[in-house]
């Protein structure tokens, strides 16, 4: 795993060789070389195993996103904020299923992180109501749920707030 200044420097060398190809009137090698550059500073913005791991997650395969996500060893070193963020939501979503308080962890440094989307922000506080809502924290549930609501905006998650919104009532 590189680090992510890496890819810069990399993305640097391949531009600078596309203009010592243009000086040598090389123009297609040119202007090949740099469209090639854009991949590594497409890469810094989206990492390529967190790529992966969305893929993998599309098709229900959490061992396989688990597996990804594993390759990136250092994240604060690999990863800009916004995929380290993206990082814990991922985990965070694997580990719903099995350690509610691990994923409550990661959840919350996903947020705290930032994601760019709002539907994932939207899913994340959605998870931590839920989770908020099985330790009986009632109040912190409902403040997350009118959140999740908000940023809900193609209205994807209406019928999930809904329930947990009834099941509230029971507590």
């Amino acid at each position: 795993m590189f680090h992510k200044n890496i890819k810069l420097i990399l993305a640097g060398l391949i531009v600078a060789t596309g203009i010592w190809q243009f000086t040598e009137s090389n123009i297609g090698n040119g202007i090949f070389l740099l469209l090639v550059s854009a991949i590594p500073v497409f890469l810094y913005f989206k990492n390529e195993f967190i790529l992966l791991a969305f893929l993998k997650l599309r098709k229900q395969d959490f061992d396989g996103a688990r597996k990804w996500l594993d390759k990136i060893k250092n994240p604060e070193g690999a990863l800009v904020q916004k995929q380290q963020g993206y990082f814990n939501y991922l985990h965070g979503i694997m580990l719903s299923q099995t350690n509610i308080n691990q994923s409550e962890k990661f959840f919350k440094k996903a947020i705290e992180l930032g994601l760019s989307m709002d539907m994932d922000l939207a899913v994340a506080k959605l998870n931590l109501a839920g989770i908020a809502m099985s330790r009986r924290r009632k109040l912190e549930a409902t403040s997350l749920l009118n959140e999740a609501k908000k940023l809900d905006k193609q209205n994807m998650l209406k019928d999930q707030i809904s329930m947990m919104k009834e099941q509230m009532k029971k507590i």
